[in-house]
């Protein structure tokens, strides 16, 4: 039997143990976690100090916290949200996205700074729902118009470059037909699971065993989340599809057929969660501090310029596209969405992941988009929720 040690699993636990503590520590310091995860990541892994580094069993739980993070991300997406008018905004903005994220990817392209413009380009187009959701729940403005029509967009969004990456860069031989017939099997697939476990959720028999085991050791609602989770996980890798597109889609999967879940069971959602961020997800975000190759970022003032460069792009593709909301929000609340927007940081983790695997990416432009999404999450939200702030004085005082 291989000889495992867990001395870098107790390390990375402990950096994702104490970076939310500090932050509590400190509230004043305005910052999501997983922004001072990756930052400690660093520091503690080879770029840094050099006590930690991504062995078996860290890649292990990372891997699982990836999966973990897109189930959740899933799970958020509400699919009755998407209609009507907020479909429509949303759809539009996220189509004017890709053009821009196009249109910015061949530029870079000319440019010499990087190689692969359709990638780059889906990369940029990406908003961390799973990021922008809790600021905007805990700013209370996710029921309102504006925060229903930002998360729209963020849904879309996260859909929409989970379904593209998996199509354009997957290790299906063929071209981009072959890939999508691959893809429409696999959906077929996963439209037949769901609609199987619909139906046996609806059934008395099960549905009163569930309940009654729901809260006991059994934990059987929890074992059937996690089963569905890895079996789609297992069956995109069957396909040939990207696995994150199998963890996103369990997760819509699970809130389309258990959509009364916060009615009927309420700590279900709560035991996801904190198996999610409260143990595996920390391990993906400081995991990927430690991969972090700072040494490649440093390399040369070139390379250091394109996070900025990245930064400015990603406001741009995403931020651009919130114009389209001046007819139903203030000029301050559209500024504020489009900054919400740009918002881009578990995405971007994820795909630079696959970009390096695939070799569409250097280390070094993987490491530049890592810097730009932490700057993202670092300033974007925070100029959003002055703003906001702002605007709600401004309706106080019957001003627009």
């Amino acid at each position: 039997m291989t000889e495992i040690s867990f001395s870098n699993v107790v390390i990375v636990a402990a950096v994702a143990f104490a970076a939310p503590l500090a932050l509590g520590l400190i509230p004043r310091i305005r910052l999501p976690a997983v922004v001072l995860e990756i930052v400690l990541g660093i520091a503690v892994g080879p770029s840094g100090l050099g006590w930690v580094t991504s062995d078996l069993p860290v890649q292990v739980l990372a891997l699982m916290g990836l999966a973990f993070l897109l189930f959740l991300a899933g799970l958020d997406v509400e699919l009755g949200r998407l209609r009507g008018r907020l479909l429509q905004l949303a759809g539009l903005g996220f189509a004017l996205s890709l053009g821009l994220a196009l249109s910015v990817g061949y530029a870079l392209d000319a440019a010499g700074q990087i190689r692969s413009p359709f990638f780059v380009g889906i990369v940029l187009s990406a908003t961390s729902l799973g990021l922008v959701a809790p600021i905007l729940k805990d700013a209370g403005e996710s029921e309102g118009e504006f925060g229903q029509l930002v998360l729209a967009a963020a849904t879309i969004a996260d859909f929409g470059t989970v379904i593209l990456l998996s199509i354009l860069f997957s290790r299906i031989a063929g071209g981009v037909g072959s890939r999508l017939a691959f893809l429409g099997s696999f959906g077929a697939l996963v439209a037949a699971v769901g609609f199987g476990v619909a139906r046996a959720e609806r059934s008395k028999i099960l549905s009163g065993v569930l309940s009654r085991l729901g809260d006991t050791t059994a934990q059987i609602r929890v074992r059937g989340a996690v089963l569905l989770l890895i079996g789609f996980v297992a069956l995109a890798e069957r396909f040939g599809v990207q696995t994150i597109l199998g963890a996103f889609m369990a997760g819509v999967i699970l809130r389309i057929v258990d959509p009364d879940a916060t009615a009927t069971h309420p700590h279900f959602r709560l035991k996801l969660e904190g198996i999610g961020y409260g143990f595996l997800i920390p391990v993906f975000f400081v995991s990927s501090g430690v991969e972090f190759n700072l040494s490649a970022l440093l390399s040369s003032a070139s390379t250091m310029v394109r996070v900025p460069i990245f930064l400015l792009a990603l406001l741009f593709v995403r931020g651009i596209p919130a114009l389209l909301y001046r007819h139903v929000l203030s000029n301050r609340r559209t500024i504020a969405a489009g900054l919400l927007q740009a918002t881009s940081l578990t995405f971007v983790v994820a795909a630079v992941q696959i970009g390096t695997l695939f070799g569409e990416i250097s280390a070094a432009t993987g490491a530049a988009l890592i810097g730009a999404g932490l700057l993202s999450v670092m300033l974007f939200p925070l100029l959003a929720l002055m703003l906001l702030g702002r605007s709600s004085a401004g309706r106080n005082g019957h001003e627009r």
